[in-house]
């Protein structure tokens, strides 16, 4: 049997397995958790996404030979990354400051909200669902995994709320194990010393909704390198670095961190706000405290739970 007929073989099983999977598992979701109809094609690709998770980020950006044969079991679902503007509004991270992050794992109640469009300016994929916020899973990374030489530590996606908590301990229990709100705190802490950007990530196959936390670094995240090569698949956190000339010692420290490449000390202005994402890692950095964050009007509004009312005290 050559490769060919292999993966076709493999194609076929891999169909009728999530079928099977779908027809078993849709009642008892929909009936326990009041899930939205959706087509079957979003249905399939939701489930294959959470699923097979590295096999299906692994095979869009991985870099290891035997990832990239499976590109062709996950195509269906991955065409529409020929399409950056469309593959940015159904699957997009919005950036936000490790505060706006630690506030996300703190939520004490359930909440169902959908986030305005001047937050995340597109009609999809922006509700803020959270089914029992306390249940936090850390998650050996997909993006690392696919990479020769990965970052580490892995265990810091950080999912949120079921029904996706649940699912991923289910079918994942070698790479994810349950993790309290405070020790999801201290991932958030420690990945932002090591000047890693928070993102809310929000999938249109997942039900429209928020359903993680990702904590990614410019050389591994494939969001950040999507970004950087022209598909829009991040939404600013509404803020902006600003330079304090007067105050910098010219350290080169935010340059080197910045995972966006908007940073230039070499050139004026330094910062290029068209590049900036307004992470915040070079302000956290800047121990001159030459580099701060600004409000930027131009931008989509800063994902502030507080004004959408969201308690997490």
């Amino acid at each position: 049997m050559d490769d060919g007929e292999r993966q076709v073989g493999v194609m076929r099983r891999l169909r009728e397995r999530v079928r099977g999977l779908l027809r078993r598992e849709k009642r008892e979701s929909r009936e326990s958790l009041a899930l939205p109809r959706m087509s079957l094609y979003r249905r399939a690709h939701g489930y294959a996404y959470l699923r097979w998770p590295y096999g299906y980020i692994g095979s869009a950006i991985g870099e290891k030979p035997s990832l990239k044969w499976r590109r062709l079991l996950f195509a269906p679902f991955l065409w529409r990354a020929l399409f950056p503007e469309r593959w940015g509004r159904e699957y997009h991270g919005k950036v936000v400051p490790t505060s706006e992050a630690s506030r996300l794992v703190s939520v004490k109640e359930d909440v169902t909200i959908t986030a305005p469009e001047q937050v995340i300016p597109h009609p999809t994929a922006r509700d803020i669902v959270l089914r029992h916020p306390d249940r936090i899973v850390a998650l050996d990374c997909p993006c690392r995994l696919s990479r020769e030489n990965p970052c580490y530590p892995l265990d810091v996606c950080l999912i949120i709320g079921e029904p996706f908590v649940s699912f991923v301990l289910k079918h994942h229990a070698d790479h994810a194990h349950a993790i309290t709100s405070d020790e999801a705190l201290e991932i958030l802490a420690q990945e932002a010393e090591r000047g890693h950007v928070h993102h809310a990530f929000f999938k249109e196959a997942l039900w429209g909704r928020f359903y993680a936390i990702c904590n990614c670094c410019s050389c591994c995240c494939g969001a950040i390198s999507a970004q950087r090569h022209g598909t829009p698949m991040l939404i600013s956190s509404g803020f902006v670095a600003a330079h304090d000339p007067d105050l910098c010692i010219a350290c080169g420290i935010c340059a080197e961190l910045c995972a966006f490449g908007a940073i230039d000390l070499a050139r004026d202005p330094v910062v290029d706000s068209a590049l900036c994402m307004g992470c915040g890692v070079c302000a956290s950095h800047c121990e001159a405290g030459a580099m701060t964050l600004q409000r930027d009007l131009t931008k989509a509004e800063p994902l502030s739970l507080q004004a959408l009312g969201i308690p997490t005290d």
